[in-house]
């Protein structure tokens, strides 16, 4: 053909036009791995591992639910309360520990009965290892008693473990039979020279 000669649109002239292969497909540029600047390695703290080694041959090492598989006793009476040496045996202060869903059973229906309990007491000695009270309160759930006799034993169990200086408990108990019944023991008067704050649980108003 006559060089001068422009070809019509759809004519082919000599060899069929290669088609340009497509662009690669875009990937991102090889950016370093970002690590957070507080992450730390699961492995940096083998938590049993530590924990048994801190525990050898210390006031902790006879524990035997703490860091433990522990299943909740069936009974209170099936409860192991355990307890650990204080270690400001010297120093008196409270301790306190609260319980706003405690529950047991009606010993006459069966039904339910819900309890806001706080503890104090000022140690001796001995400090109650705080998973096995859990524990025996939970043994609770399905236990019949009176609200009073609950808190009472409560009360009393912790006395015969601890021999503290000084305990009380307040058992806060929500309304059965559209009356709240609230109970309080202690093993006497408190010394003047601790500072042990009010419980702070208010009487029961309802909604009101």
């Amino acid at each position: 053909m006559d060089p001068r000669v422009k070809p019509e649109d759809d004519e082919v002239v000599g060899e069929v036009p290669v088609v340009p292969a497509p662009p690669p497909a875009f990937t991102s540029p090889p950016f370093p791995a970002i690590r957070a600047p507080f992450a730390i390695p699961v492995a940096a703290y083998p938590v049993k591992t530590r924990t048994k080694r801190l525990a050898h041959d210390t006031i902790y090492s006879k524990l035997t639910q703490l860091g433990a598989d522990a299943a909740i006793p069936a009974r209170p009476e099936d409860a192991v309360l355990e307890r650990v040496a204080n270690p400001q045996a010297g120093t008196r202060y409270t301790v306190r520990f609260t319980a706003p869903e405690f529950t047991s059973l009606c010993p006459m229906t069966g039904q339910p009965d819900f309890a806001h309990l706080v503890i104090d007491y000022i140690p001796g000695d001995w400090l109650v290892e705080s998973k096995s009270l859990k524990l025996f309160l939970f043994s609770f759930r399905n236990h019949g008693a009176f609200h009073e006799d609950c808190t009472v034993t409560i009360g009393k169990r912790l006395v015969e473990l601890l021999e503290p200086q000084w305990l009380r408990i307040g058992g806060y108990w929500y309304p059965r039979g559209g009356i709240p019944i609230d109970v309080f023991y202690q093993t006497g008067a408190a010394p003047a020279d601790v500072w042990v704050p009010e419980q702070g649980v208010p009487t029961y108003r309802g909604r009101g």
